[in-house]
């Protein structure tokens, strides 16, 4: 079920007031101006009028800032409580105008939107209840608020309008990919999250989220492991939060694709744990590209400092089955000291993201373990890029010659097509193998200037190039 937030403590007025400025448009001499928006599965044309910014309110469910609600915790359950009040609709103003990844700062693009609405007034018209809550336009209202507008043109949804209706019109007209403003990615998730809790299936929140299912797949994946990360980070009262991660969407996609393609458990548990570690410490896409199955094993254990050398080489106590008295599966030795590790990175963020919450002295020893942790996982993948672009100009050659293998193998399937037909242009044929005769004879010395041993390939080109 959706949740129902109720109606504002004036609702009533509010009524009144959208049905006389609805008379008053539909009375008035032309068209009237109409929205069209997609209510209960079906096309519906909603009449547009120009409501008070002050007398309207912010959607407390609007899924634009759902993961940035956890900034102020006290805030956020005081909104929890009573939506409607002052306190609680100011303070969704103000996350409506923050950065997601921070909300200590202003957004760029909420900034563009309010330059936008100051130079060009407002474009396109929102969208509310006839409560007067806005179900599309919160950043509008916002925007408009702050440049001390009065008026603000809205769409009005049907009397008969549910919070199941509220949510699900915000999402189709905003979760999509040709909306104005996106959603953050954390706010894509837990919209995706939601849905799934409603009972809906992968392909029909794909058709309205105008995405694919194996997207969708992806993303629940993605949301599943960020919500572990936060349980594993708890370090007495703190902890980290999703918004923490707004800023990586792209490294958490290429996480998702190295640990699907990656057909060894071990090995992708591995790669997974030295990844998400490398995240939560804020490095780089083309950093965290570097880190292999093998990364923590022979490059960063090394270089550790002692402290985390004695957290990740304790062993957890054995664990029963409830009710069978069995012990349960364990992770391989390796994993197990991967996400300890892991572990031990995301308790330093959490103390660094809490930020005044936590004491002076728990802010200096997170600062001081996050700088040895940056350095050990800065030297281990400066090793780590050097040894896989060593590895990459180890395979060039034999790569070169795969794929030049590859397109022989297409040259006789062309040359039986072309028996067949009698299309075959026999004198550029035969000197294209006189060009690769030549190239042949090219690469057979290079090879033996590299060799010291030929093996039988070796051996076998150079008896060919050295035929008359």
């Amino acid at each position: 079920m959706s949740t129902d937030f109720g109606t504002p403590p004036n609702a009533g007025q509010i009524r009144g007031l959208v049905e006389e400025r609805l008379t008053e448009a539909t009375g008035a001499n032309g068209v009237p101006e109409t929205l069209k928006v997609e209510f209960r599965g079906q096309p519906l044309n909603v009449q547009v009028i120009d409501m008070p910014v002050a007398r309207l309110y912010y959607n407390p469910g609007t899924h634009r800032i759902r993961a940035q609600r956890s900034h102020d915790l006290g805030k956020d359950a005081l909104l929890n409580q009573d939506p409607w009040q002052e306190e609680s609709q100011e303070y969704l103003h103000y996350l409506l105008s923050r950065l997601p990844a921070d909300p200590s700062k202003t957004d760029p693009k909420f900034d563009e939107l309010v330059t936008s609405l100051s130079d060009y007034a407002q474009l396109e018209p929102g969208l509310i209840t006839r409560d007067g809550i806005l179900v599309n336009g919160n950043t509008r209202r916002a925007a408009l608020k702050d440049l001390g507008k009065q008026f603000i043109r809205v769409g009005v949804l049907p009397a008969s309008t549910t919070w199941e209706d509220i949510h699900t019109v915000e999402l189709t007209l905003q979760l999509r990919q040709d909306h104005r403003r996106d959603y953050s990615y954390i706010n894509h998730l837990l919209a995706v999250d939601e849905q799934m809790t409603l009972g809906r299936g992968l392909p029909e929140i794909a058709r309205t989220f105008h995405t694919t299912s194996p997207a969708l797949e992806r993303d629940v994946w993605i949301l599943g492991s960020l919500l572990d990360l936060i349980r594993r980070s708890t370090n007495g009262e703190f902890s980290l939060r999703l918004m923490d991660f707004e800023d990586h969407k792209e490294k958490l996609f290429e996480l998702y694709r190295s640990v699907k393609n990656e057909r060894n458990k071990e090995k992708a548990d591995l790669l997974k744990e030295a990844r998400l570690a490398a995240i939560a410490l804020e490095f780089a896409k083309t950093d965290v590209r570097f880190i292999e199955s093998d990364f923590q094993d022979r490059f960063l254990n090394q270089r550790l400092p002692d402290s985390f050398k004695q957290q990740t080489s304790s062993t957890a106590a054995p664990r029963t089955i409830p009710g069978l008295n069995r012990a349960a599966p364990t992770s391989a030795p390796q994993v197990s000291a991967a996400r300890a590790l892991t572990d031990a990175v995301l308790k330093v963020r959490a103390v660094e993201v809490a930020g005044e919450k936590a004491n002076l002295e728990q802010l200096a020893e997170a600062a001081k373990s996050k700088e040895e942790l940056l350095a050990a996982f800065d030297e281990a993948i400066e090793f780590a890029g050097k040894d896989s672009r060593m590895r990459k100009k180890r395979q060039a050659a034999p790569d070169r010659v795969v794929d030049a293998c590859k397109d022989l193998d297409q040259c006789v399937t062309d040359l039986v097509i072309a028996r067949g037909n009698g299309s075959l242009d026999e004198e550029a044929f035969d000197d294209a193998l006189v060009k690769l005769q030549a190239t042949l004879r090219k690469v057979a010395v290079e090879a033996n200037k590299s060799i010291d041993l030929p093996g039988d390939g070796l051996v076998w080109l150079n008896e060919a190039v050295s035929q008359e």
